[in-house]
This record gives C-alpha cells, sequence and structure tokens, in this order.
C-alpha cells in the first residue's frame, strides 16, 4: 500500500476540522491545547497541499470557502471513523462529542429526561443539545442526529420512527367555568382556540379531530397566537387565556394534577410521528450507532 500521509499531515486535517467546526482558529487552538498560530499553521499547509483556499480569513471571522466545505464534508467523517476505529481497539466504546438538535416538546418531555441514563451507559460521550423546531441541515450545521415531526423527501437520511404521539385538546377550569364546556366541534367557533405558527411556513396550524374514524383537520382562531416554541400555548391555556391543542406526553402531569381539563374526548385519538433522523453513511460512529439505539429502545412504539 502507498503512504499518502505522514503524521503531520493528518494532525493537520484534524486541526482544519476542529476550526470548521468552531468557526475560529483561537477556539480550535484551546481545545487542542495549542496556540492560534499552530493551527495558522497546520491550515496553511494543507492549503499549500491542496492547491486551494479553505476559509475566508477577515479580521475578526472565518468562514468555509465553498472548497473547504465540501473537503470538510468528506474528510470531518474520516476522521471521526479513525478515531471510533482507534477506541473500539481500544476497548473505549462510544466516544466523542454527538451534537442532536430537537424540538421543544420533544425534547422538554421525551429525550432529556432520558440523558442521564444514557450518559451513564456510555460515559465517554459528550452530549450537545440543539433545541429548535426548525428543521437543520447535517452537513451545514454538523449535527449527528435530530428528532422531527415527519421524514423529509431526502434520501440522504435514514428515518426511524419513535411514537405517534397522541393530541388532545385541553383547558384552565376557570376557563372552562367562565365560556363553556365545547360540546361538538362547531363549539369550538366560540371559544378563544390559542393558535401556533409551523415553523416552515409561518401558517398556523389546524387542529386534528377522528370523525367517524376518518382524521380530519379544522381550522381553529382565537386572540392568542404562538409561534417558535409550543409550549407557549400550554402556558397560555394554564393561565386560562384558551383552549389549546398539543401532546398529551405535554400535558398529563397537569390534566392529573386539575390543572387542565381535557375536552372533545369523543374526537380524540389523533396522532402525529415524530421522527429520528441522521444522515446515510457507509460507517457510522459509535456514538450516534449508540444513541439510536438507546433512543429507539426507550421509545419506539
Amino acid at each position: 500500500m502507498t503512504r499518502h500521509f505522514d503524521d503531520l499531515q493528518l494532525g493537520s486535517i484534524e486541526m482544519f476540522c476542529l476550526a470548521a467546526e468552531l468557526s475560529s482558529f483561537t477556539a480550535a487552538a484551546n481545545a487542542a491545547g495549542v496556540t492560534p498560530a499552530a493551527v495558522s499553521r497546520s491550515v496553511s499547509r494543507l492549503e499549500a497541499r491542496l492547491g486551494i483556499r479553505l476559509f475566508v480569513r477577515s479580521t475578526r471571522h472565518i468562514r468555509l470557502s465553498d472548497e473547504g466545505r465540501a473537503y470538510f464534508e468528506q474528510v470531518r467523517p474520516a476522521i471521526a471513523q479513525l478515531v471510533d476505529a482507534e477506541r473500539q481497539v481500544g476497548g473505549q466504546g462510544a466516544a466523542g462529542r454527538l451534537r442532536i438538535s430537537l424540538p421543544t416538546p420533544y425534547a422538554h418531555y421525551r429525550v432529556l429526561p432520558l440523558l442521564p441514563a444514557f450518559r451513564d451507559k456510555y460515559p465517554n460521550v459528550d452530549v450537545h443539545v440543539h433545541i429548535s423546531n426548525r428543521n437543520v441541515d447535517f452537513a451545514d450545521d454538523g449535527y449527528d442526529l435530530s428528532v422531527r415531526g415527519r421524514a423529509p423527501d431526502d434520501s440522504a437520511l435514514i428515518a426511524r420512527k419513535l411514537e405517534d404521539a397522541e393530541l388532545v385538546v385541553v383547558g384552565a377550569p376557570e376557563y372552562l367555568r367562565r365560556r363553556g364546556t365545547p360540546q361538538t366541534l362547531e363549539d369550538l367557533a366560540a371559544h378563544d382556540c390559542i393558535q401556533f405558527d409551523r415553523p416552515s411556513s409561518g401558517r398556523r396550524i389546524p387542529w386534528t379531530f377522528q370523525v367517524e374514524g376518518e382524521a380530519v383537520d379544522i381550522v381553529t382562531d382565537g386572540a392568542y397566537g404562538t409561534a417558535e416554541d409550543v409550549l407557549g400555548g400550554v402556558t397560555l391555556a394554564r393561565a386560562g387565556a384558551g383552549l389549546f391543542q398539543t401532546y398529551r406526553f405535554v400535558v398529563e402531569d397537569d390534566l392529573r394534577a386539575g390543572r387542565l381539563t381535557e375536552v372533545l374526548q369523543q374526537h380524540g385519538g389523533s396522532t402525529r410521528p415524530f421522527v429520528l433522523l441522521y444522515p446515510h453513511a457507509r460507517h457510522i460512529s459509535r456514538r450516534v450507532r449508540a444513541f439510536v439505539d438507546f433512543l429507539v429502545d426507550k421509545l419506539a412504539d
């Protein structure tokens, strides 16, 4: 086998990946325990070897050039695979930093409470969680996995369904005493129905009900609207602002404690899915595989 890299060249590639991930030579230097000048020299050696400019530099910031981003997307998984191979042979198992993007309700009520158990099982994996209802770009944003409400039309992603989460309509007892309890779907027109805007489009999400065994979407209206954080609608409902449709797992404690009351149960039972997404790869890192298996075991229907 012909040798293509020496230790210095491999080190330069690793420094480049670190600088690209952190968008800073200084941050990369701090993480690696070297000087910023050492990181800059490593990147310059790599640029000279490749004959391209990897970063666009200014006095305060760096960003990947188009060629640099393409190179980073190729070499980052290769470096991760080398690290995983050494750890596996050395008996360290899953290790390294795991970056996950989660929607707000699923983060707070499903995944975050499980992370201590995951870390107990895999103490060498550091977990960084991004909580947002917006879709992320795995290549550009550097995430290993995400959970979203549906699987995108993207053949580059693997989708594993975690659950079909049941929807419920709830209101505070004080609100129901004041405005009455809706008995039919038509009664919703006379109520303040707290709205939530879809992150991808900004359009209000219709409420979904079961009618004679079929899922039916109904457009509701009300004086209150929320965006980005669906938990804002739950807080408004607790305060007596109106009715809100959300996931049962979000409000089950409120229902048990009497802070909220479920209405229109005869039209309940509709669900929305939550899907675990991660990129196709020839070799999935051990930490990603470990987390996928852990989450599917804990949450999948």
